[in-house]
């Protein structure tokens, strides 16, 4: 039985840096003496020596069979995985990954459509043909919410050959899908589940919390333990858990990592994986504890507030507090501004109707004090006039639409020529790029799409208002977008 209350890279990079060696390796900083005494001036140099390369003492990322070797095993232990790995590359590589392993070119993959644009790259990357599964809408939320196993039943009997199916639980805004039923469906169908469970770390640690995916039957599954488990920017770790269905799959996954992380690994960002790992080990539940009652501490008050709600939900994590001021006449893009730029209360988002509030362990009750305070306030402000009415412009953003007809795979489109066009003459086109209006990063439109009128018109929406787009140009306008030249169906 291996011990979590072990660091075992961490210890090995400590033990390292003690021997003090005359260092002639990769990074040139030297452990740390030639970072920009600008730097260090403000944070110290203690943090830099760890930034270190593979040595006798600290293995080998691409080829683990020590310290990095052990630190994964017990990660693997902790979520009850059969193979655990470190990421380097976000959990965007472990995506693509995912999607790598288990859909070959030209085999077909079930996608939900509120997937991450990482989604997209694994199927530029691997050729696969998707086929997309649309979560229920929550109308007066305007926010996608969870896949049924009926929904996913429906998609198998359409598309039986389908290899896996790949969806987001929990989401952004904190919504979780019936894994347990979408599982059983998957396997009966001899089909995998991949799980992007990047906002989803946390959820093993508490029975308060919708249950992991692991722990619901999921074959493979990603974590971005940067997001809320205490790792640094960037950590991330992919799981690995046979249930019988298409056991091949599994040995690509190390193979399919060599090619889309990097070569030269931070140490820095394995030591904090390493080190998140111990302290959800060895206090997790404590962790978990904490948040949901700063949580729960400030849903109960923001509720009381007039004009103002939150998101309730039988599956939903509720260390995330989605808020809404709509009946001050607040977008949520306005609130965001609103709570930042007069009372430094910084969200994870804003959409057209909603801010988002992520949660952690690492809170402190001042923190929620202040949010719930900046709400009041703003509800005062509107009580008596004080609010600036230009403020209240409450656009209404159509709803999330129906996925495209799709011409050509992503990979097809990727790869063909493209020419630019006027975004006012893009409807009718088929898109050589995508459009992912962030956050949360949802494409829009896949390339190999036909930028139907109804996606145009969401889309225009936040071209008109000014909103942050992913695929738009250089200066951040969508002036133009790229289209195929020339199309021929290849589904």
């Amino acid at each position: 039985m291996m011990e979590q209350n072990q660091t075992p890279l961490l210890e090995a990079v400590t033990d390292f840096i003690a021997t003090k060696p005359a260092y002639f390796r990769i990074p040139g900083h030297r452990l740390g003496r030639g970072i920009s005494p600008r730097w260090t001036d403000s944070v110290g140099t203690k943090l830099f020596a760890y930034d270190v390369t593979e040595t006798p003492l600290t293995d080998d990322l691409h080829s683990p069979e020590g310290a990095i070797d052990q630190a994964q095993k017990l990660l693997a232990v902790l979520y009850g995985a059969d193979q655990s790995f470190f990421l380097v590359n976000g959990s965007t590589c472990g995506n693509e990954a995912m999607i790598l392993s288990a859909a070959l070119e030209g085999e077909k993959i079930l996608v939900a459509r509120n997937a991450h644009k990482s989604a997209m790259m694994g199927l530029i990357l691997s050729g696969a043909v998707p086929v997309y599964v649309m979560p229920e809408v929550l109308p007066e939320w305007g926010i996608q919410g969870e896949l049924t196993a009926a929904d996913v039943q429906s998609a198998f009997e359409q598309n039986p050959d389908c290899k896996a199916l790949f969806l987001v639980s929990p989401s952004y805004y904190g919504v979780c899908s019936d894994l347990v039923g979408i599982a059983e469906v998957c396997h009966a169908y001899n089909a995998l589940l991949l799980v992007d469970e990047a906002h989803g770390g946390h959820l093993y640690f508490h029975d308060g919390l919708p249950a992991g995916a692991l722990a619901s039957g999921a074959d493979l599954c990603v974590q971005s333990m940067h997001k809320v488990t205490g790792a640094l920017t960037q950590s991330s770790v992919l799981h690995c858990k046979e249930h019988g269905v298409r056991s091949e799959v599994f040995d690509r996954i190390a193979q399919n990592l060599h090619l889309v992380q990097s070569t030269s690994p931070s140490y820095l960002l394995m030591t904090s994986l390493d080190c998140a790992r111990y302290e959800l080990a060895m206090h997790g539940s404590e962790m978990m504890e904490k948040a949901l009652s700063l949580a729960s501490y400030a849903r109960e008050r923001i509720q009381k507030i007039a004009g103002f709600r939150c998101m309730e939900g039988e599956r939903l994590d509720r260390t995330r507090l989605v808020l809404s001021a709509c009946e001050l006449g607040l977008t949520g893009y306005m609130l965001e501004k609103l709570l930042y730029e007069k009372y430094a209360v910084n969200m994870e988002l804003a959409d057209d109707k909603n801010v988002l509030a992520i949660v952690t362990y690492a809170n402190e009750r001042e923190d929620l004090d202040r949010l719930v305070a900046a709400c009041a306030e703003l509800r005062r402000a509107s009580q008596h006039g004080a609010m600036d009415m230009a403020l209240q412009k409450n656009q209404e953003y159509p709803p999330v639409p129906k996925p495209p007809q799709q011409i050509l795979t992503p990979r097809k489109a990727y790869f063909s020529n493209t020419k630019k066009v006027r975004w006012q003459e893009a409807a009718g086109q088929v898109s050589g790029q995508v459009l992912a209006p962030y956050p949360p990063g949802i494409p829009a439109i896949y390339p190999g799409e036909q930028i139907s009128q109804e996606v145009w018109e969401y889309i225009e929406c936040f071209r008109r208002d000014g909103r942050h787009i992913h695929g738009a140009g250089k200066d951040g306008r969508l002036d133009f977008v790229k289209v195929v030249e020339s199309s021929f169906s290849d589904i």
